[in-house]
């Protein structure tokens, strides 16, 4: 399975692509970071990350994207650029069929580091002795974008599993 990672974010998008099954050793593909000058208009801040996107998208071709669900934080600001970076990775995805999954950070950074409440330093740690790197990702974002994908594909079967039961069980309600 390979899955582009994407921790949604106007100034500093991050993306990384890793592939790989769960239970077995996964293998990173890429990773970097999609930029947007603080001071440019939002409009062309969007336009910036959706091309850096489906640059990712063209270049690696996933099966998967994951995008890191935008929850409430105390910054409306940040909270709305956010929504707004993570609304453009899931546009991208869907134009090309692709799945989009969201996944929380603590979510995250509970498949990562056994802890939904680890800090980016022992995420950026993981993620470095999963993909066996040599260093962490910098910056903070494409560690985060990594974990992301990891993530997804840890957990994908048991939520594919899941589907399919709901699915079973909608079609058994219909049908009595």
């Amino acid at each position: 399975m390979r899955v582009l990672g994407v921790d949604p974010g106007l100034t500093r998008c991050g993306v990384g692509v890793v592939e790989g099954v769960a239970g077995r050793p996964l293998t990173m593909l890429g990773v970097g970071v999609v930029r947007t000058a603080a001071d440019a208009e939002l409009g062309h801040r969007l336009v910036a990350i959706e091309r850096g996107i489906e640059e990712w998208l063209d270049a690696h071709r996933p099966e998967f994207v994951a995008v890191e669900r935008v929850f409430s934080q105390h910054n409306v600001r940040t909270v709305m650029g956010t929504a707004q970076a993570s609304a453009v990775a899931m546009l991208c995805a869907s134009r090309r069929g692709i799945p989009v999954a969201l996944h929380t950070p603590s979510e995250v950074k509970a498949a990562v580091t056994g802890s939904g409440r680890a800090d980016k330093a022992q995420v950026g740690a993981m993620v470095t002795r999963l993909l066996r790197l040599d260093a962490p990702p910098k910056p903070a974002d494409a560690a985060d974008a990594l974990a992301l994908a990891i993530c997804h594909i840890w957990r994908a079967p048991a939520l594919n599993r899941l589907q399919q039961a709901h699915a079973q069980h909608s079609v058994r309600k219909v049908t009595r």
